[in-house]
């Protein structure tokens, strides 16, 4: 599957820079363009008709024009193109605005990354079951659709877990140098500096929730270690 294109669109530019680095860590997602206003936003869309970007990580509050009225002319100019709204704008108003346009998720700042890494990582779950081929079977395939796009996120973690460990966890395990000949438990507590029985609790809520993979690994005296891979 080929990688989700992304436009960052933020007035300020060191959170547009961080918020580009966040995208790239997350797999399967490149940034292809940055824009500091609205303007420049829209002349990036339409320079290809809006076909080299997937997904628009829009900022509400443009020093040019507020992020739902871009979300408007979007839509009148017929363009299916992705939103994810990255802003801190609490106005109940604004949210059932966003909604009613169309914008797929709504990220209030600040946020970690693990929060924003949910977020892109449930979009892409939902776009590969949405482009796929054929038509839906049953009603349930519609609403695991529409579950894996508006799901649980990261907040609501099991009692005990929270999401900056989960984050470094992830993080270690993610890491490409590593991610390949997967991760013992030991070996991301070493990594984390957290304990090995709760890198293993991490480690194994990231299999229950299909992030991560579990397989034995063989060649070592004794009963095989379990190793764990991203998924």
């Amino acid at each position: 599957m080929t990688d989700i294109r992304v436009l960052v669109v933020e007035d300020e530019p060191l959170l547009a820079e961080a918020h580009a680095a966040y995208t790239e860590r997350v797999r399967g997602f490149v940034v292809v363009g940055v824009a500091h206003t609205a303007r420049a936003a829209m002349a990036a869309l339409r320079a290809d008709h809006g076909g080299g970007v997937d997904l628009v990580l829009l900022d509400f509050r443009l020093p040019d024009l507020h992020g739902l009225d871009v979300c408007r002319a979007l839509r009148a100019a017929g363009s299916s193109v992705d939103v994810l709204a990255v802003t801190s704008a609490r106005d109940l108003a604004v949210v059932r605005t966003a909604v009613s346009l169309g914008v797929t998720h709504y990220l209030l700042k600040p946020f970690t990354f693990a929060a924003f890494r949910d977020k892109l990582e449930r979009y892409a779950d939902y776009r590969a079951q949405a482009l796929a081929d054929g038509e839906v079977a049953a009603q349930h395939e519609v609403d695991q659709m529409f579950a894996t796009l508006r799901g649980t996120a990261g907040h609501s973690l099991p009692k005990g877990l929270d999401a900056q460990t989960l984050d470094r966890v992830r993080a270690a395990l993610t890491d490409g140098t590593r991610a390949a000949a997967g991760l013992s438990a030991t070996e991301v507590s070493a990594l984390t500096g957290i304990s090995r029985v709760t890198a293993r609790r991490y480690l194994e809520y990231l299999v229950t929730v299909d992030r991560a993979a579990r397989t034995p690994r063989y060649g070592t005296p004794g009963r095989p270690e379990v190793e764990y891979r991203p998924r």
